[in-house]
């Protein structure tokens, strides 16, 4: 019997959603097997400073990249918004799921029914906090790093009056009763790639086994999300988000571009065939940075 080891960080999280892809293998391929195989990733073992500080979103792939490489896996498991936007050309991405609910939501302490103004909202991304501060411009906004369990935590024994958080995480967590409020995706727009899993493995093996795991319309809002960031050379700290929405052939993608610089925020919206999806995306990029400066 084949055996395919699945790559996976050590977070409760990531190992529900790493169990997506097991079940799904061990209910159509009768034939393999599969293991779990987890790392601990330098992003999670450096929780005192923001990602920006110790070197961006690779820090949460480069051990998954090890493993893989040196043929410990055979399949690593992402959050998509989690993976750099330039991908190694010997370990390729596979393919990506169906997508979760990408909106954000605002979570409160246990009981609460509104947030503590004296407590500060956890944000873990710049994206956010540039946001937020547009729609609560007299909140206090603090960063916040862990896993979601660790984030919770925080909150209930005081720490936040609030957190910012992924819908999808909480839900595959089996944590929705925690959310108080989902902010529309024009309130918030989400990370590139949020809700969506990346499967990425090795260029010199056959993945046609996970055919029917894979979603085509995360591939074409993927698509068009990551050039939308990647054409505005945005990192893991960059104050960037966007958004496709693909109905049938069309796609919708809303992106937001904050010039550091400038200090000035600009979104906007633009529509096409999902066949155009990367142009899309760098069509919006190159139309927000020339706009900027008329904001």
């Amino acid at each position: 019997m084949e055996v395919i080891r699945l790559g996976s960080r050590e977070s409760k999280l990531a190992l529900v959603q790493t169990n997506l892809v097991k079940a799904y293998i061990e209910e159509n391929c009768p034939e393999k097997r599969v293991e779990i195989v987890t790392r601990k990733t330098t992003g999670d073992k450096i929780l005192d400073r923001t990602l920006d500080q110790i070197g961006g979103k690779g820090l949460f792939v480069k051990e998954l990249d090890i493993a893989l490489r040196e043929e410990e896996s055979d399949l690593s498991v992402h959050s998509l918004k989690d993976l750099p936007m330039e991908v190694p050309k010997d370990l390729p991405l596979i393919g990506f799921s169906r997508r979760e609910d990408p909106r954000d939501v605002l979570v409160l302490p246990k009981g609460a029914e509104k947030p503590n103004p004296n407590l500060p909202l956890g944000c873990s991304s710049r994206r956010r906090i540039v946001q937020l501060e547009k729609l609560f411009p007299n909140a206090m906004i603090k960063s916040i790093r862990g896993n979601v369990l660790t984030r919770l935590e925080k909150l209930d024994r005081g720490e936040y009056g609030g957190l910012i958080l992924a819908a999808a995480g909480l839900k595959r967590l089996g944590l929705e009763e925690r959310i108080t409020r989902y902010y529309t995706v024009e309130e918030v727009i989400p990370a590139a790639g949020q809700g969506i899993l990346a499967l990425q493995g090795r260029r010199d093996m056959d993945y046609g086994f996970l055919k029917g795991f894979l979603d085509t319309d995360s591939f074409y809002a993927a698509t068009c999300e990551r050039a939308f960031v990647r054409a505005l050379d945005g990192g893991c700290s960059a104050p960037i988000a966007a958004y496709a929405q693909v109905e049938g052939k069309r796609l919708k993608l809303t992106g937001l571009y904050y010039n550091e610089d400038l200090r000035k925020q600009i979104t906007g919206s633009i529509e096409g065939n999902v066949m155009d999806a990367e142009r899309i995306g760098n069509s919006l990029a190159k139309h927000l940075k020339e706009s900027i400066n008329e904001v």
